[in-house]
């Protein structure tokens, strides 16, 4: 019988150091001035890329760890140095992702290098898929695909919201419904290429965290792309739509695949944010003094930080076991991808606040990162899913019935 264990191989351990020290050299002493200038830090990116951070080759060599574990160790340690650049980093892997899960591999050899761009010139891709009027609800998307036969291209019209590296992407990838009557069975994604006419982001959303990660709205004016940029080609494409019309179970669907492939990865990142903090306030805990002892002396301070680490490690468990199961093709019978998302988001949250208290006014001040991290962790329970989804997601899978 094979040992079980949850002790990280040499491999996994290297690679954890190696980011963390990447995180602690290179993204936490920048962290706090790219936050304020709310702008793409493309020198720590093309840092990243020198020492082989960014790229590809670094992607798919997490990919191929048989334990699943690689991505959301070296994204966790990223994270915990920063989430603003650490997304900016790792925002390009979402389009990869869609790419490496729908497209062929034609396809695969020849975006996914353009997504990354080269050492001396880093790119940054773009994964487009929430709208205004469709985030969650991805059966309402409005965005079209149609096919112009005369001269095999797809002409693309609508908009997308709130889409990391939107705009300034050299690649975008791009779900939009080329059957709206099927809902989101009739839904499709497209690589569309750098400089493509009649995509444009005119407006860079300001937000609460995550500053230094680009975010924008996309618009499409008829945009037209080979029909070769349609992901898996158009064969497959319509022999699912055929399916899906005589009725027949769906085997996927355009952006809850890439979803599926991600959300123990966000997880992880929301576990970043969340070891960041409770370290932070542990130190402090132990350095500051009141009625002369260290503050960490009170039970009321010590238990606040006990109950800290503990939900930090018990949703690092969720993330793994996800994972693993993700990376081993086991399914998510009871929704094991949603709820290691839901709790490390939700961990997330509760632990930043818990740090801004224990630091009392000074938590307040942007002297302070817990400030910052406060404000990172929120996205992690609104975007891939909110929380409200990811329950629905879980209640929906261990009942069996299409809860609402």
């Amino acid at each position: 019988m094979a040992e079980f264990s949850l002790d990280l191989n040499e491999e996994q351990r290297d690679l954890r150091d190696w980011v963390h020290g990447f995180a602690a050299e290179v993204v936490r002493p920048a962290a706090a001035e790219w936050d304020e200038r709310e702008d793409t830090p493309w020198p720590v990116i093309q840092e990243a890329a020198k020492v082989g951070l960014y790229g590809f080759e670094f992607l798919a060599t997490c990919w191929a760890d048989p334990t699943g574990l690689s991505l959301p160790i070296a994204s966790e340690e990223l994270f915990w140095g920063d989430a603003g650049i650490g997304l900016s980093i790792f925002g390009t892997s979402l389009a990869v992702a869609a790419i490496y899960g729908a497209g062929t591999p034609d396809q695969m050899v020849e975006w996914v290098p353009q997504c990354f761009g080269d050492v001396d010139s880093p790119a940054v891709a773009a994964f487009c898929t929430s709208e205004p009027e469709a985030g969650s609800d991805v059966g309402a998307m409005r965005t079209r695909a149609v096919y112009d036969e005369a001269t095999d291209e797809w002409v693309l019209n609508g908009q997308k919201a709130y889409a990391t590296n939107g705009g300034i992407a050299g690649v975008h990838v791009v779900t939009a419904s080329v059957d709206p009557a099927l809902g989101s069975r009739g839904q499709a994604a497209f690589v569309v290429p750098p400089g493509t006419p009649g995509l444009a982001a005119t407006r860079k959303l300001r937000k609460l965290g995550l500053r230094a990660s680009h975010t924008a709205d996309v618009f499409l004016d008829g945009v037209r792309v080979p029909g070769r940029c349609l992901l898996g080609g158009k064969d497959a494409l319509d022999e699912r739509l055929a399916r899906a019309r005589s009725g027949q179970r769906a085997t996927g669907q355009a952006a809850m695949r890439t979803f599926e492939l991600s959300r123990p990865t966000v997880g992880a990142q929301a576990l970043g944010v969340a070891r960041a903090a409770y370290e932070y306030a542990l130190d402090y805990a132990k350095d500051r003094v009141q009625f002369g002892r260290p503050i960490i002396e009170n039970q009321a301070v010590a238990f606040a930080l006990a109950d800290m680490r503990m939900e930090i490690d018990a949703a690092r468990l969720l993330v793994w076991r996800a994972s693993w199961m993700g990376r081993n093709n086991r399914p998510f019978t009871a929704g094991e991808g949603s709820m290691s998302k839901l709790k490390a988001g939700e961990v997330a949250v509760s632990v930043t606040e818990k740090a801004v208290q224990l630091l009392g006014g000074a938590g307040f001040l942007r002297d302070h990162p817990v400030e910052r991290w406060y404000r990172d962790a929120k996205i992690y329970t609104i975007f891939e899913g909110t929380s409200e989804i990811q329950r629905l997601v879980i209640s929906r899978a261990i009942s069996g019935m299409q809860i609402r």
